[in-house]
């Protein structure tokens, strides 16, 4: 039996559903329909982000989220996907990344830098540092492997790359109900890690770590960096010798924060190397999702609304921060392409830490 028909339609996702009343998706009027046995499709299903809110707020232990995956996923098999998505899913398929991208560039971003970066399987303690697709093929955001490699050096700890043998993660292809082609990345993936004794992963992603935490099974430590940074400064490794850079607004990415728990850490490393840490008005559990998740990267609606990132800019701009800062990707893209016209800076936590070492 179907979770959903726990669902007692109190509206608690809908009334906390970042895309409810800005775009038509009702999650709760989608329950329901499931219940009743109603057929869905059109755009709807496809405007969620999965930034986890509705199973956050869920009293029933529904798990809204999940139960959309599965509408995708049976919007996948009837062929009913968007052209968009059906092309990132393509492209997945190919070439092992949704941007339709040469493998032989995976780690084009290890050129910038002013050292040999190994392979993993080259290095004694098989310290994985894995980059997402965005990472590897986004120009913006191929700067952030760069600079945590540079941190990593810095603090003289061991660390090797896939190089061409890293592929995507499949988190969201997971997220956009692929989940045949999901499998085949995760056991890929799996061979790889196992074929080479990894024995730790740093994720620069909060979609890879959660791939890696919740789905695939590994016996062994995976982290987010900035859960790494936190422990470097900690222990001594890292200090902030340059003084303390302008005040930040920190932007919690929903899948580390709602989804994994990984609220003290960004915070952390960010009170080490700023001068003033500001938090907006909707933060931690109830932070405002940046739009980019649960393949809305590849997916843009064909009618205009106001965009979550546009609203993070316009509070940013009364709070007076300085910049934002933030530890994902997806929310660096999002945002950073909403302050544009504000003039609002948005950067990786990364790259703060590296502008004072």
């Amino acid at each position: 039996m179907g979770a959903f028909l726990a669902c007692i339609q109190c509206g608690r996702c809908t009334g906390a559903c970042p895309e409810s009343g800005i775009t038509p998706l009702n999650i709760r009027l989608l329950m329901r329909m499931r219940q009743l046995g109603l057929p869905i499709g059109g755009s709807v299903p496809w405007l969620c982000t999965c930034c986890g809110t509705c199973t956050l707020r869920c009293p029933r232990d529904v798990r809204p989220g999940d139960e959309l995956v599965r509408i995708r996923s049976g919007l996948v098999e009837q062929g009913d996907v968007p052209a968009s998505v059906q092309k990132a899913l393509e492209h997945t398929f190919v070439h092992r990344n949704p941007f339709g991208r040469s493998r032989s560039r995976r780690a084009l971003w290890v050129e910038a830098l002013p050292f040999r970066v190994p392979h993993v399987k080259d290095t004694e303690e098989r310290r994985l540092l894995f980059s997402c697709c965005i990472h590897a093929y986004d120009e913006r955001c191929m700067k952030i492997p760069t600079a945590f490699a540079t941190v990593l050096a810095k603090a003289q700890v061991e660390f090797g790359i896939l190089y061409e043998e890293e592929t995507c993660c499949g988190n969201e292809v997971e997220r956009l109900g692929e989940l045949g082609l999901f499998e085949e990345l995760m056991e890929e993936l799996r061979k790889t890690i196992g074929k080479y004794g990894v024995r730790e992963i740093i994720c620069l992603s909060p979609h890879c770590m959660n791939a890696f935490k919740v789905h695939y099974g590994l016996p062994i430590p995976i982290y987010h960096y900035s859960q790494v940074l936190a422990r470097l400064f900690d222990e001594g490794l890292l200090k902030a010798e340059k003084g303390l850079t302008a005040p930040c607004c920190y932007h919690d990415p929903c899948f580390l924060g709602k989804q994994n728990r990984v609220f003290e850490e960004p915070r952390r490393v960010l009170r080490m190397v700023s001068s003033e840490l500001i938090e907006f008005s909707r933060s931690r559990e109830i932070s405002l999702c940046c739009e980019g998740g649960g393949g809305r990267m590849f997916y843009d609606p064909d009618f205009v609304y106001e965009r979550r990132a546009e609203k993070r800019i316009l509070e940013a701009e009364t709070l007076k921060g300085g910049r934002i800062a933030t530890a994902c990707p997806f929310c660096l893209r999002m945002l950073g392409d909403a302050a544009i016209e504000k003039g609002i800076d948005v950067v990786d936590i990364t790259e703060i830490v590296l502008e004072v070492l």
